[in-house]
């Protein structure tokens, strides 16, 4: 088992140390943070909590899923490896070297 922690249902108004209070009675947290949106700052309502061991880690799960902060109840579990993302070309074909016209197939004449 993994460290690192997943923890949803947070309000809006719950900070990165907000979250390193309230696992701290689990064992030695070693960051928490709360992920925003990149356009608006704005919290997405989850977060990671990295605790100092797995046995830390464990009793945290334990302990914290279900538990009540800031008022809402926490889920918590361990937070699986992001997978890697594909490359997408964004839309534009292959075949027409990245200018932006549609394939052929992609939009026929309709006249």
């Amino acid at each position: 088992m993994g460290n690192r922690l997943y923890v949803g249902n947070l309000t809006f108004d719950t900070t990165g140390e907000g979250l390193k209070r309230a696992f701290a009675a689990c064992g030695e947290v070693l960051e928490a943070t709360v992920v925003s949106d990149r356009e608006t700052g704005r919290s997405r309502g989850f977060g990671f909590v990295v605790m100092g061991s797995d046995a830390a880690a464990q009793q945290a799960i334990s302990q914290m899923n279900g538990a009540v902060v800031d008022g809402r109840p926490l889920r918590v579990n361990e937070a699986e490896e992001r997978k890697p993302r594909s490359g997408g070309d964004g839309g534009f074909s292959a075949r027409d070297g990245g200018r932006g016209r549609p394939s052929s197939n992609q939009h026929r004449n309709r006249w």
